[in-house]
């Protein structure tokens, strides 16, 4: 297990600090809080902080290349025009609008603008949820069904490979991608979290095509090899981090979200900074954040 200063960033206690991606038009990070609806805009640089309460749950923000942000709510997408006061949103995409017990979850896009993410029932149901494509001219596609809690996603360098978490079983799989196709084949297990040590949430993937998993109760990142292998495993000051992404000029920043939910009095003494962002150099660049296109 690696020891590495990890620094505080944003002491934001949120209930479950989820979904961070860098935005390089402006040098920011951007995060969620999900249950009271929170959208975060940190500049990096300056540590200026913003937040905005949408007023309901909210799983994700994206960039988009037309300019502002999608968002994922509970039944679909919305686009975001700015994270500040005054802002405006307008719908996007529905997504099992005929399913009002399940919620939208993790989501990321590939490096035509394609969105993927997944849903997850509210009362955490198994088997509810479901894995679609949304494309730039908002068409939807489902590719998996049956995911208990559909969780984090990323891609290899080559863009050959899809890691995908479903966290219910504590599993991170791995697909075949075709980047020009925009489809995943060939699910098969990658790792394996046991339950009683932690659950698998949100990922990223490095340049050296290594994925960073945060193991929610763990206080730890996993850092996989390409062939499954664990390389790494860095201790965090924080109990439950729920998702990482590579961020700053030069891709070399790890940044990390984490959650306070469900945390005892002396739980809560003891970690008196989670849902917290924190930020570590592991020695490794990541991919750059790919907006999405509709």
């Amino acid at each position: 297990m690696s020891s590495v200063d990890v620094e505080l960033v944003a002491d934001v206690h949120c209930n479950v600090g989820e979904g961070p991606l860098w935005d390089p038009r402006d040098g920011s990070l951007v995060w969620v809080d999900i249950v009271p609806g929170h959208i975060y805009h940190l500049t990096t640089a300056s540590r200026e902080r913003r937040q905005i309460t949408l007023g309901h749950e909210v799983s994700v923000v994206i960039p988009r290349t037309s300019g502002g942000y999608v968002v994922g709510v509970q039944d679909g997408l919305i686009a975001l025009d700015q994270i500040a006061s005054g802002y405006t949103t307008s719908p996007l995409v529905d997504i099992e609008i005929d399913m009002p017990g399940n919620l939208m979850n993790d989501c990321k896009c590939d490096a035509r603008g394609r969105l993927w993410g997944g849903t997850r029932a509210r009362d955490w149901t198994p088997e509810l949820g479901n894995l679609y494509r949304v494309d730039p001219d908002l068409g939807v596609t489902r590719f998996l069904d049956r995911i208990s809690i559909s969780n984090g996603l990323g891609w290899s360098p080559d863009w050959t490979r899809l890691y995908y978490v479903d966290s219910r079983p504590g599993t991170l799989d791995v697909l075949d991608y075709d980047i020009e196709a925009g489809t995943a084949s060939n699910r098969r297990p990658f790792a394996q979290i046991d339950k009683e040590l932690g659950s698998p949430d949100g990922l990223c993937v490095d340049s050296d095509g290594c994925v960073w998993l945060a193991v929610l109760g763990t206080s730890s990142l996993y850092r996989y090899a390409p062939d499954g292998s664990i390389g790494d495993i860095v201790e965090l000051p924080t109990r439950q981090p729920t998702s990482c992404c590579f961020g700053g000029p030069d891709l070399d920043e790890l940044y990390v979200t984490s959650a306070a939910v469900d945390m005892s009095e002396e739980q809560h003494a003891a970690d008196p900074h989670a849902g917290g962002v924190f930020v570590l150099k592991p020695g490794v660049r990541g991919l750059p954040t790919d907006p999405f296109a509709g």
